[in-house]
């Protein structure tokens, strides 16, 4: 069915990838979708980050730098969820956040890892996710209120809720059922009423069909607190009324595909949850889900339920889908809707559709075509043709039969109206018809037919009437309407109507409309304008062609596209009529151009490009392009210089003109220069410059031309020159590098510069049959597997498998290909590359190789078996053997040692020349093989024809004595020729030619051969006891006795003798002949029989010599009976050892005797017996000795019990050496951590392990050392080495962890050695060496340096000199930090010398802030440098206030410096300094002469000289300056004479100028004059104070002296002496006043307004 009559409409509504978002974070893992507005991506490269799409503004995301395990957005509002886990512990913490507020709503920390997170707005649940045992971290977010969040545990595996907005703890909801353990959980749903939960996840499938996932569902009821498990892969809540019942029902759909007894059956079923008692309830449905032959093993992964159409969506992982009517579980209609697999859905509740988004990175929408589907369902049923539903089932045709009924009765009701003569409700019903099924002509014809009634509105009036105000009138109605309005001559509604835009518009229409009729095209145009921009283009481009020219100016036209906007609909039409490039259109010209660059400069790129244009403004355009930033178009219109260049080329030469140009630095100009001369170049440095020029001038296109057409340029150059140019686009270096062999060089760069998409680009569309080379790039710059596999997988079949297969297995990354092969196959490939390359991963991890080689028809056994050669030889073989590869498979056989198989293949094969071959004298490994062909694979054997090849084979390479081992083998042990007549014959007769020795043994054992004959053969062989056995076997005694006379002299006779007469002395004289002639176990039997024990010394020397133990037992039990001998118990417990019989030492050791045990133990022990000696030793208790004994024995276990109770550093390190040896590293830990609480023995220990290689282990050991109570620092020290050299990742964390107790020097040396640098600088600070810690993060800074950290440590260094190495290290490495730096060590560096650094590097400005910081101290250097900065940037603000508060600087050097200044500020603040330093002069001569004259009056003032100040006034008075003189006089009052001013006033006629400072002096002396009166007067009433006061002290004392007696005259008092006293004062003489004149006033002046 076409896309456009689909009951379902798909569009993509964006894709990931185009708004900045990494493939390869396009997972279920990282991407979470809660509703239809907002999608949350966690990235993890980079840098970590959370980008939110809003789906209302999908091209503009936000992106935060946020570090978090999972992230999900409220579906309402920007409100974003968090979890992330604690550093160093196993819990997580959830964060809330509000986006918009920028602030923290909510946050908790779990107890447990939280594994799934399940939003309900406006917060969220925890979810959990669990895959194939793997806990997976996961986010979600749901509509439902309240607040409520949810847990499931990782070990409990329960569900918790707790309301968000409070501090409740959570609590827990439900138990997760056993058919969820194991399960990664891909959902969690809520019903609306929040009374039925359910949690569905998916496992592995059945053994039978493991591809096909299994899904399970747990149901729980919150009010019956009761749980149900299901099978089920997607579940949905929804609401549905059932008639009858006034309240809701809650239903539950769900989906699910099972595989039983060998069939696959998949479900959809919908039921009724919590069905109310006495209500109608909904009757259970069920209903096939059809999944095509191609997707068995596809199975659900979401379901979404539209409430607004009430249907069901089914959504599968490989992109099907499944529509159902709720209601009845119908199916409505099935599609694939994507080619890959989808992840996640999210409900478009608004559009009643859903989301999807797929691994490529599409946001898909689906919704319900309203247009299509009632046609779609209605065209699906015919009452007519009912066997077309033959192939459609029955529920199928059941749903159709319903909605075509459903049409019908709308039909019928409207002649049901009609009939009855309601019009106008059958007008209506006609209007609101679904989809418009009854407006049609037929329709109109009945309204037609119907008689007008006197004094009524026509029906068919009415019918219009009605569908004019329900909306448009389609193409019929609208032209009959046209007739009834153009009959009634009103053509003013067809006016109206058409601006409302309520007929649609036809040919017919227009027939109708047009006669007699004068049109507007203008309003025509206009209307049609705010309808149809494009139809208005069509309408103009008409009136452009019209007869006569165009009734409507073309500028016109424009400007009403332009009014609204229509900016591309103006330059179609413009375009058009514009193309005959008239003269007179040059405006038009200008116009289209100008509005296009200014809004869409690409357009106009294009049209100037085309050059279609000639008489446009050229000027005018020319700046518009450099404005728009066409800078190439701008410079054809500017420049004429490559004009000449090309027209004076051959005089000057091409070289010369491109090295003007380049010397000018014109690349513009080179470009156009040298692009005329490229076509009919071959120079490839013009091709080369060509291309550079076209790079630089941004004319890419043109680069990727060249790059992918010339065969000219130097590819090197050219590829080295646009990896340095680094263009946005890549395709230039993609064609240089494709062309021309250096796709790992591309690949390194696209991959460096984080442009994957151009490397998809590349293996995708441009050449997939390098993209083995693309990968095996990737994997050396360590590209995540993700992408790889992602790249490899999008090319798929277009693949060369077998390049690609060396890549990755030459960096032994063939499992990265697991995924594509196995697509290859499933698909059916019979290459054998791929299968090749599938064997050799199934190898590599072991997945039951053997069935593979075995079973595979398609792949190579040579290369499959020369893989496998070096991993496992014996899988070789099996390649070997399955492809007859006799060569390989001999070699590799015998290369390993693999006689067995070699021997059974050339069994089974029975071919002569490979017999011949491996039979071959020259074979070294010949006889390796003969003895497998006889021990193992004749007599395995049972093919008659396989054991007469190899027999065959063996006379042919004449190897009798190989013969005779075949023949052994498949005559004498039990085997289907063991009775062979002919086979025993041939044994016995090779064997006395060949191998005599053997005769006897054949004799013995075989029983169906010819006796006499062979017999004889024996005799003449001297062959007389085979001889003898031959007769005596088949009873022939008188031959018999004949070779026992004639040819046999033995001392067996007297044996034979002796046990007839049965005499102890007979047998003890037999015995001691058989002891010399060495027949030892006769002779020990000989001596039982005497019962004998005087000898015993000669039998233990002898047997000893002889190995004839079990023998010597039984004599030393008899002779034990006889004596008691250390000697005698001591040697029976060492020959029980030697025959193994170890019960009877334990049993004997146990019963008295005088044995010495320690003796023999140790003789046991140094003869390997340790299995006696540990009997020994275990019975004695020496706990030391049994420990090393079991460790000989490789009973590591027994070893530490006995090491624990000898409790012996010695036996401690010997077991653990031993376990160590042995990869028992458990056990070599427990001895391990006995030895290494010993100082002086954890190096050896430590040496030990590490010599073998066992680091992982010796981390262990010393990780577990770090928990004893002896634990001491030489063990967390030696830990710390380890890490250093082997877990680097783990050393930073150990040092923190254990600092005080590391030996930092031995681990200082071991972090240098190993340029571990963080670490080292971490260890220095610890150390408190800070200048080495300073020291080695600057000399490593990449690895080491941390700003903060550095400034912590640089303000402890005791070195002053690392202060300016840093200095000199910030400048270098991080100059926007160095002011930070600096003001760290502002009170520790000498200010001086850091300002000479940074001016003879230059960089004086970088550290103006640390100047200004530090200017407080008034530094010299620091006040000049701020200064000079001051100066340069001509701020003469600072510069000013800089001076003011800052005067250690050499001021007059400053002042000289800016006097001369353009600035006239700067010269100011010299005349300002000049003043500062006193240089009155020469301040006031600046001020004059940048007429700064009050700078100058205020100058004259402060210096406090009155020849400065009168020498200005005078300056003033020659310059004309009135009123500055008057305001000199007033600056300068306190230093000018008044009688100067006085007098250059009067002679200069500048009386009224000098008026104020006249009145201000009289003023001012007035006040004088005052003061001076005032200050008499108190003068005055002080001396009147002080008279009256003197007098009282006078009355005072001589009232005291009346009281003494009259005999003592009263002392003189002082200053009252008499006047024979000379030393007293005369009173005051009285005023003068008294005499009528007034007394004079101080300084000779009377007083103003005086009484006197």
């Amino acid at each position: 069915m076409a896309a456009a009559n689909a009951p379902i409409a798909m569009k993509e509504v964006l894709t990931l990838p185009s708004v900045g978002i990494n493939p390869q974070f396009i997972t279920f893992t990282n991407v979470t979708m809660e509703s239809d507005k907002y999608i949350c991506v966690r990235e993890t490269a980079p840098q970590n980050s959370v980008v939110i799409i809003d789906m209302s503004m999908p091209m503009q995301p936000l992106r935060r730098p946020i570090t978090a395990d999972s992230a999900l957005m409220n579906p309402n509002s920007r409100i974003l969820a968090l979890k992330a886990q604690l550093p160093g512990t196993t819990q997580d913490h959830l964060q809330i956040f509000n986006i918009e507020m920028k602030a923290k709503i909510k946050s908790h920390q779990m107890p447990e890892p939280v594994k799934f997170i399940y939003s309900k707005c406006p917060w969220f649940i925890y979810r959990l996710y669990s895959g194939n045992g793997l806990p997976q971290k996961r986010l979600v977010w749901s509509h439902k209120p309240p607040c409520i969040i949810g847990q499931l545990k990782v070990r409990s595996y329960s569900v918790n809720f707790s309301s968000i907005p409070g501090d409740s703890e959570p609590v827990k909801m439900f138990e997760r059922t056993a058919n969820l353990v194991n399960n990664q959980i891909i959902n969690y749903k809520c019903d609306p009423s929040e009374k039925w939960l359910v949690l569905i996840g998916i496992a592995p499938g059945a053994p039978e069909r493991p591809q096909l996932v299994k899904g399970n569902m747990q149901l729980f009821s919150v009010d019956q607190q009761r749980s149900q498990a299901l099978e089920s892969h997607a579940a949905s809540f929804a609401q549905f009324k059932v008639p009858g019942n006034e309240n809701p029902s809650i239903l539950i759909s769900f989906a699910t595909k099972s595989f039983n007894a060998g069939q696959i059956v998949s479900k959809l079923h919908v039921i009724e949850l919590g069905a109310q008692p006495g209500k109608p309830s909904f009757s259970k449905k069920q209903a096939d889900l059809f999944f095509p032959p191609d997707f068995q093993d596809d199975f659900p992964v979401a379901m979404q339920i539209s409430h607004k159409y009430s249907l069901i969506y089914v959504i599968t992982k490989l992109g099907l889908l499944f529509v159902y009517d709720l209601e009845t579980a119908t199916a409505v209609y099935r599609n694939r809707i994507s080619p890959d697999p989808i992840f996640l859905t999210s409900e478009a509740s608004s559009a009643g559709g859903f989301y999807a988004i797929n691994r490529r990175g599409q946001v898909l929408l689906a919704t319900v075509n309203e247009a299509t589907i009632v046609p779609f369902v209605s065209g699906q049923v015919c009452f007519c043709a009912f066997h077309v539903f033959s192939g459609i089932n029955k529920v199928q045709r059941t749903w159709f039969l319903i909605l075509w009924f459903l049409i019908s009765q709308v039909v019928q009701r409207f002649q049901e109206l009609f009939a009855q003569t309601k019009y106008k409700e059958a007008a209506e019903l006609a209007a609101e018809s679904p989809q418009g099924i009854l407006r049609t002509p037929d329709t109109v014809a009945k309204f037609q037919s119907v008689p007008v009634q006197a004094g009524q509105t026509p029906p068919l009036l009415q019918y219009f009437g009605t569908l004019l105000t329900k909306g448009k009138l389609n193409a019929f109605e609208s032209l009959e309407l046209s007739r009834l309005v153009v009959n009634q001559n009103k053509k003013n509604l067809l006016e109206n109507w058409l601006a409302e835009d309520k007929l649609e518009c036809s040919e017919e229409l227009g027939d109708l409309v047009k006669v007699g009729y004068s049109p507007d095209y203008l309003f025509l145009l206009q209307t049609i304008l705010r309808t149809d921009p494009q139809g208005a283009v069509n309408f103009a481009l008409m009136m452009s062609q019209m007869e006569g020219g165009c009734p409507v100016d073309y500028n016109t036209i424009t400007d009403l596209f332009l009014q609204r906007n229509l900016i591309r609909e103006a330059t179609a039409f413009l375009l058009d009529v514009l193309k005959p490039n008239l003269p007179e259109h040059a405006f038009l010209q200008t116009k289209v151009l100008e509005i296009n660059l200014v809004t869409f400069p690409n357009v106009a790129d294009a049209i100037l490009a085309n050059g279609m244009f000639s008489h446009y403004d050229r000027p005018r355009i020319a700046q518009l392009c450099e404005k728009s930033g066409l800078y190439v178009r701008a410079l054809q219109h500017y420049t004429v210089a490559v004009q000449v260049a090309k027209e004076y080329c051959e005089q000057l030469g091409v070289e010369a003109c491109i090295k003007l140009f380049e010397q000018f630095k014109s690349y513009e100009g080179l470009y156009f220069f040298l692009g005329s001369y490229l076509s009919s170049s071959e120079d490839p440095d013009i091709h080369f410059k060509y291309i550079e020029a076209a790079a630089k001038t941004g004319q890419i296109k043109e680069v990727e031309r060249v790059t992918r057409e010339s065969n000219f340029y130097d590819a090197e150059k050219t590829k080295n020159f646009l990896m340095e140019a680094k263009l946005p686009d890549a395709r230039p270096l993609i064609n240089v590098c494709d062309r021309f062999g250096f796709v790992p060089d591309l690949t390194h760069y696209l991959y460096t510069n984080n442009m994957l998409r151009y490397i998809e680009g590349y293996v995708q569309k441009v050449n997939p049959g390098n993209a083995p080379l693309v990968v095996g790039q990737l994997l050396d710059d360590e590209c995540p597997e993700d992408f790889i596999k992602g790249l490899i997988l999008s090319v798929r079949s277009l693949l060369p498998v077998e390049p690609l297969v060396d890549e990755c297995e030459k960096r032994n990354r063939l499992r990265l290909l697991t995924q594509f092969l196995e697509h290859l196959v499933s698909e059916g490939s019979q290459d054998v590359h791929v299968h090749n390359a599938l064997g050799k991963i199934i190898i590599e991890s072991n997945n039951n190789p053997e069935h593979f080689l075995t079973t595979n028809p398609y792949y190579d056994s040579r290369v499959v078996g020369k893989y496998c050669e070096k991993r496992d030889p014996t899988l070789a073989v099996v390649a070997y053997r399955r492809g007859q590869c006799d060569d390989e498979l001999i070699n590799v056989t015998n290369k390993n040692s693999l006689f067995k198989l070699q021997a059974r293949y050339v069994v089974e094969r029975m071919d002569g020349d490979l017999w011949e071959k491996v039979l071959n004298p020259e074979n070294e490994y010949r006889r390796h093989l003969i003895d497998q062909v006889v021990s193992t694979a004749l007599p395995e054997s049972k093919s008659p024809e396989q054991v007469s090849a190899a027999v065959k084979a063996f006379m042919t390479a004449d190897l009798p004595h190989e013969l005779i081992e075949l023949l052994e083998k498949i005559v004498l042990q039990n085997s289907a020729f063991s009775g062979n007549f002919n086979l025993q014959n041939l044994l016995i007769l090779t064997a006395i030619k060949a191998d005599p020795s053997r005769v006897m043994d054949y004799i013995n054992r075989l029983d169906n051969f010819d006796g006499p004959a062979v017999g004889e053969v024996a005799v003449e062989a001297q062959l007389y006891e085979e001889a003898f056995s031959i007769f005596k076997k088949f009873n022939l005694n008188v031959q018999a006795v004949n070779v026992l006379l004639d040819n046999i002299r033995s001392i067996d006779r007297a044996v034979e003798f002796a046990f007839r007469v049965e005499e102890d002395a007979v047998w003890s004289q037999v015995a001691k002949a058989q002891l010399r002639e060495g027949l030892v176990s006769d002779a020990i039997e000989s001596f039982i029989r005497a019962d004998d024990a005087t000898h015993f010394l000669d039998v233990i020397r002898a047997s000893e010599d002889a190995n004839v133990y079990t023998d010597l037992v039984r004599y030393l039990l008899m002779v034990r009976q006889k004596v008691k001998e250390p000697k005698v118990d001591s040697e029976l417990i060492y020959a029980y050892a030697k025959i193994d019989r170890l019960g009877e030492i334990e049993e004997f050791i146990l019963m008295p005797n005088v044995a010495n045990l320690q003796n023999v133990g140790d003789r046991l022990f140094d003869e390997e017996l340790y299995e006696a000696a540990k009997i020994i030793f275990a019975f004695i208790s020496n706990w030391a000795k049994l420990a090393v004994t079991l460790v000989r024995l490789k009973q590591f276990q027994g070893a530490v019990d006995a090491a624990r109770k000898a409790n012996s550093a010695k036996t401690w390190k010997e077991v653990c050496f031993a376990c160590v040896d042995a990869e028992e590293f458990r056990l070599a830990q427990i001895c391990g951590l006995n030895v290494i609480v010993q100082v002086d023995d954890l190096e050896e220990v430590s040496e030990y392990y590490q010599n073998r290689g066992c680091f992982n282990e010796l981390i262990s050991l010393m990780e577990s050392g770090l928990g004893l109570e002896r634990a001491h620092m030489g063990i967390f020290t030696e830990l710390g080495v380890l890490y250093a050299r082997y877990r680097p990742e783990k050393l930073m964390e150990h040092i923190k962890l254990f600092s005080t107790r590391l030996n930092i020097p031995k681990l200082i040396r071991a972090c240098d050695e190993q340029q571990h640098w963080k670490e080292l600088t971490y260890l220095y600070i610890q150390y408190d060496e800070f200048d080495n810690a300073a020291t080695t993060v600057m000399n490593h800074s990449p690895e080491a340096w941390d700003h903060m950290q550095f400034k912590d440590i640089i303000v402890k260094v005791a070195s002053v000199e690392l202060y300016y190495k840093a200095v000199h290290f910030y400048l270098q490495e991080h100059p926007d930090l160095i002011n930070d730096m600096l003001n760290v060590l502002a009170l520790r560096v000498d200010h001086t010398r850091v300002v000479d650094i940074m001016r003879k590097a230059g960089h004086l400005r970088l550290v103006k802030p640390y100047m200004v910081a530090v200017q407080s101290n008034n530094v010299s250097a620091v006040n000049e440098a701020l200064n000079e900065i001051y100066v340069e940037e001509e701020d003469y603000d600072r510069l000013r206030e800089s001076i003011d508060l800052h005067d250690n600087f050499d001021q007059i050097g400053l002042a000289q410096k800016i006097e001369k200044h353009e600035l006239l500020e700067m010269r100011r603040v010299a005349a300002y300094i000049y003043k500062k330093a006193g240089r009155w002069k020469q301040s006031i001569a600046l001020s004059k002469k940048d007429n700064h004259y009050r700078d100058a009056m205020e100058t004259a003032s402060q210096s406090g000289e009155r020849e400065l100040a009168e020498e200005l006034l005078v300056y003033f008075i020659e310059q004309g300056k009135k009123e500055c003189f008057a305001s000199c006089l007033f600056v300068c009052y306190d230093l000018i004479r008044a009688d100067v001013a006085l007098e250059l006033a009067w002679i200069n006629n500048m009386i009224d100028f000098a008026f104020p400072y006249l009145l201000q002096f009289i003023r001012e002396y007035t006040g004088k004059v005052d003061e001076l009166i005032k200050d008499k007067i108190e003068a005055q009433k002080e001396v009147k104070a002080k008279e009256q006061e003197e007098k009282e002290v006078i009355a005072q004392q001589n009232m005291y002296a009346q009281l003494l007696p009259l005999a003592l005259p009263a002392p003189p008092m002082p200053g009252m002496g008499g006047p024979t006293m000379g030393g007293g004062f005369a009173p005051p003489p009285p005023p003068m006043g008294g005499m009528g004149m007034p007394p004079m006033p101080p300084y000779g002046m009377p007083p103003m307004g005086s009484s006197y």
